[in-house]
């Protein structure tokens, strides 16, 4: 969740957090637990529950820190687990990992990962080892296979029985490469994001113990308590509230003690010369901006005049979407672009002041497409970056007064480019089988935006924008998936769209209409595409008038609301389709508004 720029001949891109006084309860997560087990119980849905507990000690001298992880995991599955996983997202940052070859055999390698990773030096490269593991107390088996940790479990554990783990670890920090890292380009001291061994997701379909090869994440709702160690000169920024703001040195450190409830990631970030500011969200969260002092005076007068900015997105987005609910927001200099984590976002930091706004819509909207409606990015990452991408374009183009008419157009050009490119793959691909970076850049922002975009030319704008509401008051603090988003704007709509889905997301299928033939009165439109769609029309008359014309698809069972003149339904199987219009014709457009994907404009005229 990054945001990414595209042209047709190359693919740029820029990838993506705090402490404030607060408590959180046991009771409150309790209750929390309690109210998802309820719901899963009188609706069939079920997700699993974790709760870390971690002691970390960082040495900043050796990046290296020690770990002592208690998870209490519970089981609200019917299935019986007779094994674990964990991810150890540090040990890609090895000479000879999956990352490290996939990077240096892809067509289009990322730039920012090259072939950095194999010439990593022993103190440079990255891991996460486990000395010991036990569950209940009773030592485990357990084998770490590249960035996973396999585990046989003492016990079986049973639906609906919760198990304590705990672990001892050792980890070394990765020169900075993709994401997380130490030292980055701008100086950053510490990016830690995916930094500690992390129980992998078990759902509907199964475990997801991925390995990490350089995409997204998912993970598994909880808590976290997190005591981070750390040398007392560096400024500290990590997801949760800092529950000791008056903490003291101790042996020249100083222990910050965080609680994050109902997150399924916690993130960090330290630096000696970071600057903290803050800003209140009026009936909103306390933001939290922390940017290096060794910026120019233009970069650091951009981090200023962001944070207005800052305030003005989270009140969009939550409008739009849903309240954020969470205390706090940071946005934070680090990583190696732009990407979002819980609470915060982490972005490269010596930038213009329009840049710094874009990636901080773009990331901040990934706070509700995925943080919140927590998809599975690895299968489903259109969800996640398309969704955000068409949310923070049209919360930029607000905020900072663009407006433009058609904020998504470069997103359906780029679309449209990869479908007649001859590389376009369906967006059932899992995340690491796209055959180049550039066709799954454009798959996952650029099409994913324009999925939902179309669908409110598909259902109409007002019944879009209660939908988005609806998906997240459905399906917030949960895995959402494909369906989820469908079955929501077909509660609002009152449309069958299960054939929108199929044909845009699980095919390559395109849209393709044209005008055929026009004779006096008469139009006759052709269907060249495969993919189906309900038309709309525009009709100019010899007389100079002109009239709009609706055509519903027969198998959406129904039609948007529209002023427009309605006409019969419109069969997939049939590829022409004849209408009378009231007058002579002089010419006739498809779909004036350019919200249909259509991969051939040129025929949408005559």
């Amino acid at each position: 969740m990054k945001r990414f720029f595209f042209s047709v001949l190359s693919l740029s891109m820029f990838m993506s957090c705090t402490g404030s006084k607060s408590t959180t309860t046991q009771k409150a997560s309790t209750v929390a637990t309690s109210q998802i087990q309820t719901s899963q119980a009188s609706n069939t849905y079920w997700q699993q529950h974790v709760d870390y507990k971690m002691e970390i000690d960082m040495d900043v001298n050796t990046y290296q820190y020690k770990g002592n992880q208690t998870l209490v995991y519970t089981n609200n599955s019917p299935d019986v687990l007779n094994r674990v996983y964990y991810h150890l997202y540090f040990n890609a940052f090895q000479p000879g990992s999956e990352m490290d070859v996939r990077s240096r055999t892809i067509a289009d390698p990322d730039p920012r990962v090259g072939d950095r990773i194999s010439k990593l030096k022993p103190n440079e490269i990255g891991y996460i080892k486990v000395n010991s593991l036990k569950q209940n107390g009773t030592v485990l088996k357990h084998q770490t296979v590249g960035t996973v940790l396999e585990v046989d479990l003492a016990k079986p554990i049973q639906p609906g029985e919760s198990v304590t783990f705990n672990m001892v670890f050792d980890a070394q920090v990765p020169l900075q490469i993709r994401r997380s890292g130490r030292n980055s380009k701008e100086g950053v001291a510490l990016s830690m994001t995916q930094w500690y061994p992390k129980l992998a997701e078990y759902d509907f379909e199964g475990w997801h113990a991925d390995p990490y090869i350089g995409r997204e994440f998912h993970g598994v709702w909880g808590n976290f308590d997190v005591k981070l160690s750390i040398d007392k000169n560096y400024v500290v920024g990590g997801t949760g509230y800092l529950q000791n703001p008056d903490a003291t040195e101790k042996n020249g450190k100083i222990t910050w003690h965080y609680k994050a409830p109902k997150v399924h990631d916690f993130t960090w970030a330290a630096d000696p010369d970071y600057i903290h500011d803050t800003l209140q969200v009026p009936d909103g969260p306390m933001l939290h901006f922390y940017y290096k002092s060794t910026l120019d005076a233009e970069k650091k007068e951009g981090w200023k005049k962001l944070q207005p900015k800052t305030v003005e997105l989270m009140q969009y987005f939550s409008n739009h979407i849903g309240k954020y609910p969470y205390k706090q927001y940071s946005v934070i200099q680090g990583g190696d672009g732009g990407m979002e984590y819980a609470m915060c976002t982490l972005i490269t930091g010596n930038r213009s002041y329009g840049s710094l706004v874009g990636v901080t819509a773009h990331e901040m909207a990934h706070t509700w497409f995925q943080f919140l409606l927590a998809t599975n990015e690895a299968k489903h990452e259109w969800m996640d970056e398309g969704f955000t991408t068409y949310i923070s374009e049209l919360a930029e183009n607000e905020v900072m007064g663009h407006n433009r008419k058609k904020p998504l157009a470069g997103s359906y050009g780029n679309y449209i480019y990869l479908a007649k490119s001859g590389k376009e793959q369906p967006l059932t691909t899992h995340a690491d089988r796209y055959h180049y970076n550039q066709a799954y850049g454009i798959s996952a922002y650029s099409k994913g935006a324009v999925f939902l975009a179309q669908l409110g030319y598909i259902i109409g704008e007002d019944n879009l924008k209660k939908t988005i509401k609806k998906y997240f008051n459905d399906f917030a603090f949960k895995h959402p998936t494909p369906n989820s988003i469908i079955r929501s704007a077909e509660k609002v709509s009152g449309l069958e769209l299960d054939w929108y889905l199929m044909d845009f997301a699980q095919t390559t299928n395109s849209i393709d209409y044209a005008v055929k033939n026009i004779e006096e009165k008469t139009i006759t439109l052709e269907r060249i595409g495969q993919m189906p769609m309900p038309i709309d029309v525009t009709v100019s008359y010899t007389d100079g008038t002109s009239e709009d014309f609706y055509i519903p698809l027969q198998m959406m069972r129904g039609e948007k609301p529209t002023s427009a003149t309605l006409k019969g339904d419109w069969a997939w199987a049939f590829p022409t389709y004849t209408f009378e219009a009231s007058k002579a014709v002089k010419n006739v457009q498809i779909d004036p508004e350019g919200m249909m994907a259509d991969v051939d404009k040129k025929n949408n005229t005559k």
